[in-house]
């Protein structure tokens, strides 16, 4: 059985507080708990979606990972709680809770689950201070960020500080699509999460990356959710854009975009093995590590079926279950496992 990493999970506390009566201010999710093992996630008394158990409950997750042979899940809270619309104070005391409460989990079961944190990201100086307490106080990995924040794209000069911060400190970090463009436009057949989310994904990699960030932070561990959206697939257009029209494309880099193509890490959760190889081979299965959207309908229910039936060569499959995520979280196999030679 091959060893899983899974870096594309999502959790949320069950007693998440009622920061609505906290803050005296709305918009913020609580929990309704309306049936057994059920909860609603609400938004000023709106529907925001269903969920169950295994969505706060890590007894429960541990049981179903078993079923699935996933041997370590990698936590991140759920987008909706970025709360980057928030005031800063709220926002920072908001992260604070669900940072302890992903390391409370991750140290409870030590050998099963890893750390991300979540930031106020809309306060860079709050974010920093509290992504330090994540890696230094708390021993979580990295955190996880929206694809973009507020009005700033990922390339807004208020975050280079930021990413400067987590190179500095071998952080990873982990950007998901949240709060997506053109959503006025994609009010029918789930459109924001089937086409907006691949869309987000693709302008946050394309800001990083024609505005320089990545060019200055060559050391900056960052992966994207969803197999990097659709900028995979859109990097031809925007070579080509880069090309022929440098006085747009080119202003803070000089370097092609291309070959920032293995630099960056993307999970798995393409859907289709179609997909899933071309992702391989503009990429690089070092590149690319196992996620599965766990616990949520959009996601992979059986972590790495997709991949085991392509029937890939065992090294890129050893790679993409396992290796590339532990160079990503800047962890070693024997902190899950015995090793032996």
């Amino acid at each position: 059985m091959t060893f899983r990493i899974d870096v594309h999970t999502h959790i949320i506390p069950k007693d998440l507080p009622n920061l609505k009566e906290k803050y005296g201010v709305g918009g913020f999710v609580n929990l309704e708990f309306h049936q057994p093992c059920k909860a609603k996630m609400l938004i000023d008394g709106k529907l925001f979606r269903e969920i169950e158990e295994n969505c706060w409950n890590t007894n429960t997750r541990i049981k179903e990972c078993d079923k699935t042979n996933v041997q370590v899940q990698v936590l991140s809270t759920i987008p909706v709680l970025f709360n980057y619309w928030a005031k800063p104070e709220h926002a920072l005391d908001s992260s604070r809770y669900l940072n302890d409460h992903i390391a409370k989990s991750v140290e409870d079961n030590p050998k099963r689950f890893v750390g991300l944190g979540t930031l106020p990201m809309q306060a860079p100086d709050l974010a920093i201070k509290e992504l330090r307490r994540c890696v230094l106080d708390l021993g979580l990995s990295g955190v996880q960020i929206g694809t973009h924040v507020n009005d700033w794209n990922l390339d807004a000069k208020e975050l280079f500080p930021f990413f400067e911060e987590a190179s500095r400190l071998g952080a990873c970090i982990f950007v998901h699509p949240w709060d997506m463009v053109g959503k006025e436009r994609m009010q029918n057949y789930w459109m924001p999460w089937l086409v907006g989310m691949p869309a987000e994904t693709c302008i946050a990699i394309t800001s990083l990356v024609l505005g320089g960030v990545l060019e200055k932070l060559p050391n900056l561990k960052i992966g994207f959710a969803h197999g990097g959206g659709s900028f995979p697939y859109t990097i031809g257009r925007i070579e080509k854009g880069f090309k022929v029209r440098p006085d747009l494309c080119a202003v803070n880099t000089k370097t092609n975009p291309r070959e920032f193509m293995g630099k960056f890490w993307v999970d798995s959760l393409v859907h289709d093995p179609k997909s899933l190889e071309y992702l391989i081979d503009v990429v690089g299965p070092s590149r690319i590590m196992l996620g599965s959207d766990y616990p949520f309908p959009l996601g992979e229910e059986c972590p790495g079926s997709m991949v085991e039936s392509m029937k890939l060569p065992r090294e890129t499959q050893e790679m993409i279950f396992a290796d590339s995520a532990l160079e990503f979280l800047g962890l070693t196999k024997d902190k899950f496992i015995k090793i032996v030679d």
